[in-house]
């Protein structure tokens, strides 16, 4: 079956995960399937006009913790994982 409506909204996450991995991927265009990963999670972590919060927030209802914040600890991580001062 055909739904106009579901098609549209497949068409443009198409036409924005092309733009995304154009950004990522060598000249040679080959890897894109090696850098499909960092494009989708560069998606799921951009915060979204219409909704105000970004799709990873809307499914797992948390924000996003980024790789660098494992690295470096930030007030935001130690209050999530409940630390306290010590």
């Amino acid at each position: 079956m055909y739904y106009a409506a579901a098609n549209g909204l497949a068409e443009a996450f198409n036409k924005t995960l092309c733009n995304l991995l154009k950004k990522v991927v060598t000249k040679s265009k080959r890897d894109w399937d090696e850098r499909i990963g960092e494009a989708l999670w560069a998606y799921r972590t951009t915060i979204r006009t219409p909704t105000q919060a970004t799709p990873y927030a809307l499914v797992y209802r948390v924000e996003t913790v980024l790789p660098l914040e494992q690295q470096i600890p930030s007030l935001r991580i130690a209050i999530q994982e409940g630390l306290t001062e010590e």
